[in-house]
């Protein structure tokens, strides 16, 4: 997809509560500064303490792109949403969305970027076709983010390594794989909206060869063990030819999520299996490291259930948002 430009409207619309802006509260967190306000209809119940524009006052500030950082029950456009949306494409801002249905399908504003010359992107739906991937050893190095299972802060630590090893004055970049690390990055694919048979080669495309010495950061999706959403993880498994792996989880999880029949693996098994299929397109693959959500423990609690995967896997572990990954870095450097 074509990058993103910035600076960026948030629109919030009549968002129910905080959790339906989270793509937004992604962005707002790792790129304020492409940030340069909120619009949010009446009514509206999220904020992500940026201020107040309207679509006028968003254009007379520089805004390139509003971003459609909200999502409702089944990702669909609110009706309410199409004017204020309309008239920024007519102001000369693009818009760039990450909801299920098609911004650009909405005839309204299809009509209104066409006669704008504004540009439509709904960063969910893929705009360039793959190949099928070649599984060629490419030089650069390349570290995926995997899970026990989804929503374990996949997307948090491929950013927090980035930001770690670009401070330590290393080669490294973030590749998006899904809709707000799209927007964070300002260009990706969403390998979730990708043909089957095309997934691995998506990630090929998305981190090609490199410098020896530079590192792709690639945001895993989903969980090779979770029944609904394991073959988008071996794709990104397979594309990616990860030299390093590091695994997520959440401390007490219950059950998969969506899947309360189904348990969450170990640690461990967590790390043979993909280490085993990972090691298809790159035999040489290794595993960094832990991190774990602890947000439900106590400091205290936290710290026992971080040394507890590390006695049980021989690998560093921390919770990203809590201790940083500065021990995953420093372990990953000497791999």
């Amino acid at each position: 997809m074509s990058a993103i430009e910035a600076p960026y409207l948030m629109f919030l619309g009549d968002a129910p509560d905080q959790l339906a802006a989270k793509t937004a509260f992604g962005v707002k967190f790792w790129r304020p500064e492409k940030c340069l306000g909120q619009f949010r209809l009446p009514g509206c119940k999220a904020d992500l303490g940026l201020p107040d524009m309207t679509i006028e006052e968003a254009a007379k500030a520089g805004v390139k792109t509003i971003i459609v950082g909200v999502a409702n029950r089944g990702g669909v456009m609110g009706q309410s949403w199409i004017d204020p949306l309309k008239k920024g494409l007519e102001l000369g801002m693009d818009i760039s969305s990450g909801l299920h249905k098609k911004v650009a399908d909405v005839p309204a504003l299809k009509e209104a970027a066409a006669a704008n010359g504004r540009k439509i992107t709904d960063v969910r739906h893929p705009t360039r076709d793959f190949d099928v991937a070649s599984g060629v050893k490419r030089p650069g190095k390349r570290l995926l983010t995997v899970g026990t299972d989804c929503s374990v802060g996949k997307m948090f630590t491929s950013l927090a390594l980035e930001a770690e090893m670009k401070k330590r004055g290393m080669k490294a970049d973030f590749r998006a794989t899904g809709q707000t690390g799209i927007f964070i990055a300002g260009d990706g694919v969403s390998v979730d909206a990708v043909i089957a048979d095309f997934i691995s080669g998506a990630v090929e495309w998305l981190a090609p060869a490199h410098d020896p010495d530079h590192w792709d950061l690639i945001e895993g999706q989903g969980s090779l063990y979770h029944a609904s959403y394991a073959g988008v993880s071996l794709g990104l498994l397979h594309g990616a030819q990860a030299d390093v792996i590091v695994i997520g989880t959440e401390a007490n999880r219950p059950h998969m999520r969506g899947l309360p029949t189904y348990k969450l693996p170990s640690l461990k098994e967590t790390i043979e299996l993909n280490l085993r299929c990972g090691s298809l397109t790159n035999p040489a693959i290794k595993a960094g490291g832990i991190t774990a959500n602890t947000s439900m423990l106590s400091e205290a609690e936290a710290q026992d259930f971080l040394k507890r995967a590390e006695d049980e896997t021989g690998l560093p572990a921390t919770d990203p948002v809590r201790f940083g990954v500065g021990k995953i870095v420093d372990f990953v450097a000497r791999l």
